[in-house]
Order: structure tokens, then sequence, then C-alpha cells
């Protein structure tokens, strides 16, 4: 991978340019000088040791004196994974607050709109956080087709004990999910083909996502009780009016 390509991998990651550029030449030396790093990172002295006690307080680079010279080396890669886990947990920890604050004084509804496959991953990971049970009505052939690393969500959902009731067309992939159902916390009921669409819906708490499978990816959010509750009434009815024996 070229290095430009990780810097800026690393500027997503949550660093300033200056910084990447820092610790990418401090990976290249592997232990050096304020000088020496400042070298191959292409940057003045002054703005290099400045970047370097940054990145000395995140945790990503380490320090020891030798004949009171100061000698800087990034710490192993592994560790930005490390930190971002670490932010994660915090983040998610400190998630019912923010949420509470977020929804105080909501009265109306809310929209927000994604779009594209990591879009699409963004609310599945909101549901994974959110979501103490889930219903969804969707095409399993599109859902796998859409997106290949489905599995990893349905494994998090599993660890994370959030039973799902679906319903699914009728196809082969719909027909392997409710035969996996029992060992991943899943029911499922199935509807005739001829009930045609490309899209899913799921719903979980307060909020309802619908995916759209078209040319053109894209998932709509709308977080209100109103119309959760409304939603959940209507897959109940369906729910209770599909026949077990036939599915």
């Amino acid at each position: 991978m070229a290095e430009s390509q990780l810097e800026r991998i690393l500027i997503e990651y949550g660093l300033r340019q200056k910084q990447a550029k820092v610790y990418l030449a401090c990976l290249e030396v592997g232990s050096g000088t304020v000088l020496k790093i400042a070298q191959a990172a292409g940057m003045p002295r002054s703005t290099t040791e400045l970047e370097l006690n940054h990145l000395l307080d995140s945790g990503l680079v380490s320090m020891y004196k030798k004949k009171s010279v100061k000698y800087f080396s990034a710490d192993d890669p592994h560790s930005l994974l490390n930190l971002l886990e670490e932010k994660s947990e915090l983040i998610q920890r400190a998630l019912p607050k923010f949420v509470s604050l977020y929804g105080s004084n909501k009265t109306r509804p809310s929209v927000r709109f994604y779009e594209g496959r990591q879009g699409l991953k963004l609310v599945l990971g909101e549901i994974l956080v959110e979501a103490k049970e889930l219903i969804s009505l969707g095409s399993a052939e599109d859902l796998f087709k859409v997106l290949e690393d489905f599995p990893e969500f349905v494994m998090k959902r599993v660890e994370r004990k959030i039973p799902v009731k679906v319903i699914l067309i009728d196809s082969p992939k719909a027909r392997e999910r409710k035969l996996l159902g029992p060992q991943q916390l899943r029911q499922v009921r199935l509807i005739p083909e001829t009930y045609s669409y490309h899209g899913q819906y799921n719903v979980w708490n307060n909020k309802i996502a619908m995916f759209s499978f078209g040319r053109n990816l894209s998932a709509v959010v709308i977080e209100s009780l109103e119309l959760a509750q409304m939603q959940k009434a209507a897959f109940n009815f369906m729910w209770d009016s599909l026949e077990v024996k036939r599915n």
C-alpha cells in the first residue's frame, strides 16, 4: 500500500496530516532522534518535535534518552487498533447518556438518510448498539448479494443476544435462514415469491430503518415512537396471519 494511502488512513483514524507524516517516518526510521525523523518526514525539526510529543501523549510512539538525547520510535501498529477499540468502548459506555440528551427535547419524528454500502453498515451498527429485540421484513437473496459481510452482523447480534423475527420472500436463501434460525436467535416466516420487492426494513426501540437495494443503495432511518409502534403493529398482523405450517 502506497505511503499516501497509509497517510489518508491515519487521517481518517483521527490524526492530523502532520502527525500522520511523523508517525509514518517513525515506522520507517525504527528509532531515531528528532532530526532524523524530521528528515524522513520532510518537515522542520521544531514541527516534528511538537507532533512527536502529541503522538507520545496518544500512546502511538515511545521515547527514551541516551546521553541526554531523545530517541523516538513508533509503537507496534497494533496499538492503533487497540486505541480505536478503547475509544469505541468509551463511547458505547457513554452512549445511553448521549441518547438521553439527544432525545430529551425531541417532539417530532427525525429522519436521516444514508447512501452506499457503508451507509447501510452504519445503520446495522446502530442496531447492534441499541436493540434489545428486532423485527424485519426483507429479501434474503438481495441482502446477501448486497452485503457480503452480513454474516458478521448476524454473529455480533447473536453475541449480544438480540432476537429477531423476520418475514422473508420464499427463496433458497430464505429457507436456509429459517433452517439456521434456532441457533441464531432468529424466527422466520415466509411469504410467496409473488410479493416481489428489493429492500428491507428493520424496527427496533422507536426507530425504523428502510433499506433500498436498487441501483443506488440507500437507507432511511426514522425515529418516532408513534411511527415505530404503527410499523410494529403492521408487522405483527402479517406475522400472525402467516400460517406456520405453510412455512
